[in-house]
């Protein structure tokens, strides 16, 4: 006999409605969840933004200008370009502080069997930044002999703070410079009350009268005289300035010798009921 294969086992189980439904549901109700907390978060972000003002995003620190290393460039560079050939030693003397180890002792300067050079003045005219505490500065040097020079000077901040050089110099090139550029987009001043009162305060002004100019100022209005009195021969052009209520003043004037100058001052002028004053000339005295 053959025995009929065996049947699997049936096994009936009950579960409660809610499970089947919410099994069924769940899907469902989780996209509509995720949906709900997006359109959430953007509402949020729409009627309070996060306050980008108050954490701004970290930006590498830019370096500020370093007064001291650039006198200390300008002091390398006068004492590199003074020397005196009959007097060898002093000018490997004067550069020996500024080689140290790391240069040869004259910083590479060999002087000629004969001569002198004296650097009559000096300063730094350009600036770039190489590594972090580390700058190239340009030096213009004007000297009795070759002329102006440019040499640049690289100064180094070491970790305790102190200056040294960075390398040996170099004879460069003027910074690139053009023509003056004059706007021509200024208006020109067509009030005779306003350019009366410009032309007696910049005559007063240039002259070192305090006590007349004082009579076409504000109330707190702090001016600086010039050092060396001028004598006012005539406005030659009046415009005004865009922004705050200004005015440019191209004007001749000649000193005591009899020289002559063409000059530009800029003037803070204000309005004070049927009168105009001023406030300013050219440059605040504070700052």
């Amino acid at each position: 006999m053959v025995r009929s294969p065996a049947r699997p086992a049936l096994k009936i189980e009950t579960r409660p409605l809610w499970r089947i439904r919410l099994a069924g549901e769940l899907p469902r109700y989780l996209l509509c969840a995720m949906s709900i907390a997006g359109l959430v978060a953007s509402a949020r972000y729409a009627i309070a933004p996060p306050d980008t003002a108050a954490h701004p995003p970290s930006r590498p620190a830019q370096e500020t200008r370093d007064p001291t290393a650039e006198g200390y460039a300008v002091l390398f560079a006068r004492r590199y370009l003074t020397w005196n050939a009959a007097e060898p030693q002093d000018n490997a003397s004067a550069l020996a502080a500024f080689a140290g180890g790391g240069l040869e002792q004259d910083a590479g300067l060999q002087l000629p069997a004969s001569g002198q050079q004296r650097v009559e003045w000096a300063e730094v005219v350009q600036e770039r930044a190489v590594l972090h505490g580390e700058h190239v500065y340009t030096v213009a040097a004007q000297t009795d002999t070759a002329g102006l020079l440019y040499l640049t000077v690289t100064v180094a901040r070491r970790a305790d703070g102190s200056l040294a050089l960075g390398g040996y110099p170099a004879f460069v090139g003027a910074p690139a410079a053009g023509p003056a550029q004059v706007s021509e987009q200024q208006r020109e001043v067509v009030d005779p009350g306003l350019a009366t009162v410009v032309e007696r305060a910049l005559r007063n002004y240039l002259a070192d009268s305090a006590t007349e100019l004082a009579a076409d100022l504000t109330g707190g209005a702090l001016v600086s005289l010039p050092a060396a009195a001028l004598s006012l021969d005539s406005v030659k052009r009046l415009d005004w300035l865009g922004g705050a209520p200004s005015v440019l003043a191209v004007v001749q004037a000649h000193d005591a010798r009899g020289v002559r100058y063409t000059l530009a001052y800029e003037l803070d002028v204000a309005r004070q009921q049927t009168r105009w004053e001023v406030s300013a000339v050219q440059m605040d005295p504070l700052t």
